[in-house]
């Protein structure tokens, strides 16, 4: 793969989630770039997430922000510290609180797939 590429992950409409790690300091970062965000190396190496986490925030949402929404109102969104070192945000079932260990799976939610967690079994 070049360096240029990038390996699929939910943003491409596949089930995964992915991060990068610096070859050069070590440096975790989830959003994809060219360079590492902490020491400016090239070329952060990109890898699949576990889908493991915990809760670090979440909200409820009861108002629908565009159209193709609406039908979800209610729903909940999360920050999820993952194992790897990464924070997201994502989408996550009713009643999880600050601290729940979470399970990544993935749903479509207004025609776009995106990350779901669920309380760890």
């Amino acid at each position: 793969m070049s360096s240029n590429e990038r390996i699929g992950d939910w943003t491409r409409g596949e089930e995964a989630i992915t991060y990068q790690t610096c070859g050069s300091c070590g440096h975790v970062q989830y959003f994809h770039r060219a360079f590492c965000a902490a020491c400016g190396a090239a070329n952060p190496r990109q890898q699949h997430a576990s889908g493991k986490g915990r809760v670090y925030a979440t909200s409820l949402v009861c108002r629908a922000a565009t159209p193709e929404t609406r039908a979800h109102v209610p729903y909940n969104i999360l920050l999820v510290d993952c194992a790897e070192g990464f924070r997201m945000m994502a989408h996550g079932e009713a009643g999880l609180a600050i601290g729940d260990e979470v399970d990544a799976s993935f749903k479509s939610f207004a025609g776009k797939l995106v990350p779901f967690f669920t309380k760890k079994a």
